[in-house]
């Protein structure tokens, strides 16, 4: 996917936007996404119903997909790709389910075997997935979870309080995107087993997926007898080719990677991994027994300066879902979740910072809920500190969090029951309480160490002081010599356009330039900012097409030129990202079909003269809420007002209110536009950082995203006719700005 945006500031579930983001064509808007949605991937164009005239839309142009097809239709949604990536996704969502079974204390040993026949086989001793009859289906249980999505044992909280699978669909993704699947159950009195065929079972009369198949239910006995108290689940599949890309294959060096990572997270369990593929044979294996502890010394690669500080707590918090009732409608209820949190850190004498996050077992390579409130935590701690035994002076900066990071080798480590996670990847974790938990039991603890009157822990705890200043007058210093070099381009050769509302600050990583739409936004907006420290600019209506326009055309037009010259940065290949005058750059549009086209404009200028921006993450749309709820009868704490963003969280929050016998105004108000706001109610919602949202535009794939650019904005009418016209019978209507 060329784009993603992903909510950074009070936002809870980071999101990925498939295709090309916010555009002009309305009647395509729901095909490629739009800045800010939920992840989705461009769905298929419906087959037509010959008998159906061409001006019709009627159910024949439906295309309903049933149980695995649609796995196999889209397996990106569900995988992330077809590459190798994904294929190691797929088994890592099998050896996962054998971790999760060492997590409830079932299992001991997980075996990877890599086969020469392109097939993986993972065994472990745990209490082996049950056999007996799953009541609503009539099925096994094997049967169920590899052919059901959104079906296992992690839904409850019986048989798993902590795992990494929660949505049911990793097991049965896996099989729908082989060519082969055996499962073997060992289970008292004897081992039983099953296979697949893309998805569906039956039996084949052979080795490998070429073998003849024959579909059909129900388990076979292998007629291999198990000794009573023995269990154990062994898999092995065949990644269907015709899913998955040639050149995708199980990597031995990545799964070492994980596997070890995995026996730190899990103290006790031991992983064999086996590649069998080579002419010699080849076996590792790995167990861990220091956990956590014994993972931050194998991660550091510096002198100590501290010792490894274990910072752990135990708190519960209560988290709405929603949940069927008696009459089977979804009600929101309040859960009382318990969170566990350890961490192991320390700090080194170098200057690189080396972060792990794990969920239950589940790495976040890209953080989450729970590393924001670790390093929130430690940087608020630190200064709270350093201003109490005077390492820092009354007049000296606060120390920021890269001060505090740097030397910092950590592993983070939440468990919980039920944790919400971008997708099925699970690369970033979303639940919003865990962010204020993490935050109180790691400022408790490092409080502790740092106020410590232990000799050891005392004589720690001032040099780490000590080094954290030493790095904070080291990056004031840099910034300094920054800010006195001249910032030349052949825009910045002439004063600043008068229309620039400026803010007072220098601070390049501290301000922000909000790009607004329209003069009566503008008015709005200055009443609203913080002046201190962010800039308005205001540009009149849409803005020149630079996907279409020459580098002269572009630089002739007022709004682009403005826009770059207020950057301060230059464009194209004279760009000098350190020369900009903005930490940050936000556009600020109406929620309209308009506001979308002018926000997609703008992104194509960023994109195309100042990609830079974009790829150092530095580039952000702002986010204003659609309704507003006036609480009638306000009770005590709670405010008078509430905001929301959707048309679904409007429901929910409704349905909450009602819950809690609350009442409002009728009608709720819907915003059009950011002129229908007052200054405080746009500041609080949209540029006030302490209760805003914001959406990051970034790039992940640089040819796909120029591929998108082109065809949307660019030059060759007949592919994006074609793009719009496929995409038409996917619109939902009732999202249209008619």
């Amino acid at each position: 996917m060329p784009w993603t945006g992903q909510v950074v500031e009070n936002g809870s579930v980071p999101l990925t936007v498939g295709g090309a983001s916010e555009r002009a064509f309305t009647a395509a808007r729901r095909v490629a996404g739009r800045f800010g949605g939920a992840r989705r991937t461009a769905n298929a164009t419906p087959a037509r119903s010959p008998t159906i005239a061409d001006n019709t839309y009627n159910a024949a142009h439906l295309l309903v997909l049933e149980g695995l097809e649609a796995v196999r239709k889209r397996p990106g949604m569900y995988i992330g790709s077809t590459d190798t990536r994904g294929l190691m996704h797929c088994l890592w969502e099998i050896i996962d389910n054998g971790v999760d079974e060492a997590l409830a204390g079932s299992a001991h040993r997980v075996e990877v075997t890599l086969h020469a026949d392109d097939s993986v086989e993972v065994h472990d001793d745990g209490r082996g997935i049950p056999t007996d009859k799953e009541p609503k289906t009539g099925l096994p249980g094997v049967e169920v979870v590899a052919t059901k999505l959104h079906a296992g044992g992690k839904f409850g909280g019986g048989s798993y309080v902590a795992t990494g699978g929660l949505h049911g669909v990793g097991l049965s993704v896996v099989n729908a995107l082989s060519s082969r699947m055996d499962i073997d159950v060992d289970r008292s009195p004897a081992q039983q087993g099953l296979s697949f065929n893309r998805g569906n079972p039956g039996v084949f009369d052979g080795e490998g997926p070429a073998a003849p198949f024959t579909p059909r239910s129900g388990l076979t006995r292998k007629g291999r007898k198990v000794a009573k108290g023995r269990t154990g689940t062994r898999i092995r599949f065949w990644p269907d080719r015709q899913i998955f890309t040639k050149d995708a294959t199980f990597e031995f060096e990545g799964l070492l990677g994980r596997a070890r990572q995995t026996s730190f997270i899990v103290p006790g369990l031991e992983l064999v991994i086996r590649d069998l593929r080579g002419d010699v044979p080849v076996e590792e294996k790995f167990r861990h027994d220091g956990g956590i502890a014994e993972f931050a010394e194998y991660l550091a690669a510096d002198e100590p300066v501290t010792d490894i500080l274990r910072l752990q707590g135990m708190e519960t918090f209560t988290e709405t879902v929603p949940m069927l009732d008696a009459q089977g409608h979804m009600t929101p209820q309040e859960v009382e979740r318990e969170l566990t949190v350890d961490i192991a850190a320390r700090w080194g004498t170098g200057y690189d910072t080396e972060l792990r996050s794990f969920v239950n077992v589940i790495a976040t390579p890209k953080g989450g809920t729970h590393v924001s409130g670790f390093e929130a935590a430690l940087t608020k701690t630190f200064n709270e500190a350093m201003k109490a035994t005077k390492a820092l002076k009354v007049n000296d900066d606060d120390v920021i969090k890269d001060d505090v990071m740097e030397g910092l080798t950590a592993v983070v480590t939440v468990r919980l029951a039920e944790p919400q996670f971008e997708g099925q990847t699970k690369e970033i974790l979303g639940t919003p309480a865990v962010r204020s938990v993490v935050r109180r039991v790691v400022s408790a603890e490092l409080k502790k160490f740092l106020t410590s009157t232990k000799r050891a822990e005392k004589a720690q705890a001032k040099l780490l002081m000590e080094k954290i200043v030493g790095a904070s007058k080291t990056r004031l210093a840099a910034r300094q010599h920054k800010e006195t070099q001249r910032r030349k381009n052949a825009l910045e050769s002439s004063a600043l356009p008068s229309k620039l509302a400026d803010c007072r600050a220098n601070d390049n990583d501290r301000t922000e330039l909000f790009i607004v739409e329209g003069d009566s936004a503008l008015g709005t907006a200055k009443l609203a900012r913080n002046s201190e420290f962010q800039a308005l600019l205001p540009i009149r209506g849409k803005i020149l097409n630079v996907q279409k326009a020459s580098v002269g055309d572009m630089l002739k037009n007022a709004e682009c030129a403005s826009i770059i010259q207020v950057v301060g940065a230059g464009s194209g290949r004279t760009f000098d990202l350190e020369a900009r005058r903005y930490g940050r750059i936000i556009f600020m549009a109406d929620a309209d079909s308009d506001g979308a086209h002018i926000r997609c404009l703008l992104a194509t200028l960023f994109f195309k003269y100042m990609p830079e921006l974009i790829a150092e993450r530095r580039v952000y749309t702002a986010v204003p809420p659609l309704h507003r709820i006036e609480i009638s009868n306000p009770k005590k704490g709670m405010e008078k007002y509430r905001y929301t963003y959707s048309d679904d969280e409007l429901q929910r929050t409704l349905a909450e209110l009602k819950k809690k016998n609350v009442k409002w105004k009728d009608p709720v108000q819907r915003y059009k536009g950011l002129g229908e706001m007052d200054a405080d109610q746009l500041a609080e919602t949209t540029m006030d950082p302490r209760h805003r949202t914001l959406r990051r535009i970034t790039i992940d794939d640089a040819d796909a995203a120029t591929q998108v650019f082109e065809l949307l904005m660019g030059s060759e009418v007949a592919p994006r006719k074609e793009f719009i016209v496929q995409g038409a019978y996917e619109v939902d209507v009732e999202s249209l700005d008619a």
